[in-house]
Formats: structure tokens, C-alpha cells, sequence
């Protein structure tokens, strides 16, 4: 597993928050380190840092044009999260509101594939608008293990499709966990017993 450098750490922080995904720059700072591994990986920036070569970290670390780059990107992420949205500036923000947004899918990029079609693409939209105005809004679904389908063609031309089972730990979602370190959990009571979920 390849080890970022202190230089390029916030890369991490970054492919873990999906404001790259509707930011052409910050798609475009993964696809600066290895344009071949982006497309191969699907566009996940987590898979990219956990598959590139070290070498081609430390030429990135010793970059000045990458370097200069990915501090413009960081910048505006920084922006983006500290400024003043429409919500915090047209409504009283100290009251403790929280909207719950259940969605059978959000299509909130290819890296997480848990979506098949419209309603998942229409959630994603609607959580990136959200996310946009400060909504105190918290999208709630499932993180399917067998997301949609991939097709490709097979030595005759026709078309075939695979189900490749999602790797949670290689995408940018990552495992809630309480205070003490263990994941946290949530229990429903079923006729036949308990159901227990983990929250990612």
C-alpha cells in the first residue's frame, strides 16, 4: 500500500468528501497523478491512493505545478466548507433542525456504486443542492454490496453484464464509529429477531 506523503496528505482528506465529484479541478488533481488509474478505477480517487506507485507520489511531492495546483483545490474545498450558506444566512441556524432524506439509492457518483438509475441520480442531485445551500439535511439509504451491473462485450460483440461485489474499505465511504473505537450500529426488531446495520 502505497504511503502518501506529508506533502499530498490532504488527498486523502479530499477523496473522502464527495465535493471532488461536482469540482472539475479536483477530479482533474487525481487524474494529474495517474489519468491510467483514474479510468481504471472507475474515478475513485480512494482506490487511486491505495493503488498508485510510490514513486509516482514522491514526483508528485516534488511537483511545484502539482503541488501549486492541489493548494488551489484545497483552498477552494476550504472555502467551501467554511462559507456562509443560504440557509445559515436566511434562517436562524441555532435551532437543532435536522431532516432525515430516506432514498432506496443516492447516485452520488460512479465510485460509490450503489445506484441503478433515475431516483438514485435524481437523491444524488438533490444531496449536492443540499449541500450547496446548507441544508441541515442527512441523506439515509443502503450501501448495497452488490451495486449496479457493469456491461462490457464479450469476443463475439454481445453484450454481457457483470456484478462485482463492492469493497466498502475501497471507496469514499468510510465506517461510523462511536466513542469507544466500535462501529456503530443500529437494531431493528423483526418478527424472526433482530436485524443489526452497521452506519457507513
Amino acid at each position: 500500500t502505497p504511503s502518501l506523503p506529508p506533502k499530498l496528505e490532504r488527498l486523502r482528506e479530499l477523496a473522502y468528501n464527495l465535493w471532488w465529484c461536482w469540482n472539475p479541478e479536483a477530479i482533474a488533481l487525481y487524474q494529474r497523478l495517474d489519468n491510467d488509474l483514474w479510468e481504471k478505477t472507475y474515478h475513485n480517487p480512494v482506490r487511486v491512493l491505495g493503488a498508485i506507485e510510490q514513486k509516482r507520489l514522491e514526483e508528485a511531492a516534488g511537483d511545484d505545478g502539482f503541488l501549486s495546483n492541489m493548494e488551489r483545490v484545497m483552498q477552494k474545498f476550504d472555502e467551501y466548507m467554511a462559507k456562509k450558506t443560504w440557509y445559515n444566512k436566511t434562517h436562524d441556524s441555532s435551532g437543532e433542525i435536522l431532516v432525515a432524506y430516506f432514498s432506496a439509492e443516492f447516485g452520488l457518483d460512479e465510485s460509490v456504486p450503489t445506484y441503478a438509475g433515475g431516483l438514485g441520480v435524481l437523491a444524488g442531485d438533490h444531496l449536492k443542492s443540499e449541500s450547496d445551500l446548507g441544508l441541515p439535511l442527512v441523506g439515509v439509504g443502503l450501501l448495497y454490496q452488490e451495486g449496479y451491473f457493469r456491461q462490457y462485450l464479450n469476443a463475439d460483440g454481445w453484450q454481457q453484464e457483470s456484478y462485482p461485489l463492492n469493497d466498502f474499505y475501497n471507496m469514499p465511504v468510510r465506517l461510523e464509529q462511536g466513542a469507544d473505537g466500535s462501529p456503530v450500529e443500529v437494531t431493528i426488531d423483526y418478527p424472526d429477531g433482530p436485524v443489526v446495520a452497521q452506519v457507513w
